[in-house]
């Protein structure tokens, strides 16, 4: 049982900050790069993380830390926020994880691959809007009635995020999209801004957010050689909490986290892109209403305190033997 186990062994020098905050709040304290925990570690630990990575790279010292914590009752667990990337390591490499199981509990925020088996628990854990940093900034009602005002936008449809192909080439497709996309909203003199963030401040974000019509999303460096455009970038979510309308790429997970055409809204391909920008730049307020409803799903379901809850109960389930798929 998980009673007296406040305590969460973190072997993850990246683990993400905002879902660690929301821990901390539910009552679990991090304890960090314990490699070799005691008894006395385990006896109150609830659950201790690793890099997914390190389990494809070092399975031997993985192996060795699950073997002290399943002597204390403690499950191995990773988030993993890079997925699908994970793709493009050898698949003997991906193929022995998904047999050894060194894992006990594997989240992710996408459930494209067929290799459903890295754990015995495996969680649906999409990112979500960073409400610290991304919101309103500012009393809800008097920002919504700032943003009905179509006088005050500067740009039509606006992108940041990184699109240097010639340095990544997991950008080399957005870059090309972007690149066609601008020429086609020049044609139709559509004002329009896609840049790289360098340089930008959060508040630069959100100021760009509230002062474009239409914020895009295309891609995500994470998917580059997947077969599909799946989990949600965290910019989704982001967007939708400062108030911005969002008209995003077709994902496969959009479906899992909103209801399309009434909280969300998505295109397939260049042509339907530049149809739907016409179509919301020419009815603003049916963009205003489905950005409104997008900001009120996000505030209830998609911040960081929700991910940690859902986190948190289902470490909580595993200590009471309930295993599987949790969406």
């Amino acid at each position: 049982m998980a009673a007296g186990r406040n305590l969460i062994i973190i072997n993850h020098s990246g683990f993400y900050e905002p879902l660690l905050d929301e821990l901390r709040a539910r009552g679990l304290e991090p304890v960090f790069d314990r490699w070799t925990p005691d008894a006395e570690l385990l006896e109150r630990s609830l659950a201790c993380f690793i890099w997914f990575y390190d389990a494809l790279r070092h399975p031997i010292r993985v192996w060795n830390l699950k073997r002290l914590l399943r002597q204390g009752g403690v499950p191995l667990a990773a988030w993993n926020r890079d997925a699908p990337h994970y793709l493009n390591r050898k698949a003997w490499r991906l193929d022995w994880l998904n047999w050894a199981r060194l894992l006990d509990i594997y989240a992710t925020h996408t459930l494209i691959d067929a290799r459903r088996s890295f754990a015995d628990l495996v969680l649906y854990l999409p990112n979500a809007a960073d409400t610290g940093k991304y919101n309103l900034r500012g009393e809800r009602e008097g920002v919504f009635r700032h943003l009905r005002d179509s006088a005050g936008y500067r740009w039509d449809v606006s992108f940041f995020g990184g699109m240097n192909g010639k340095r990544y080439k997991e950008d080399a497709d957005r870059e090309r999209f972007f690149t066609a996309l601008g020429d086609r909203l020049q044609a139709r003199g559509i004002r329009h801004l896609f840049r790289e963030p360098a340089g930008m401040s959060v508040e630069a974000q959100a100021e760009l957010i509230q002062t474009t019509r239409i914020n895009l999303n295309y891609g995500a460096r994470c998917e580059y050689g997947a077969p599909v455009a799946s989990g949600l970038p965290e910019r989704c979510y982001g967007i939708p909490a400062c108030g911005g309308f969002l008209l995003c790429d077709r994902r496969t997970h959009a479906a899992d986290d909103f209801d399309i055409g009434r909280d969300w809204v998505e295109f397939s391909g260049i042509d339907d892109a530049v149809n739907k920008i016409e179509h919301y730049l020419a009815h603003f307020n049916e963009a205003r209403d489905i950005a409104e409803r997008c900001h009120g799903r996000i505030v209830r379901d998609h911040t960081y305190a929700n991910r940690a809850k859902k986190l948190h109960e289902a470490l909580l389930a595993w200590h009471q033997g309930k295993r599987g798929l949790v969406k």
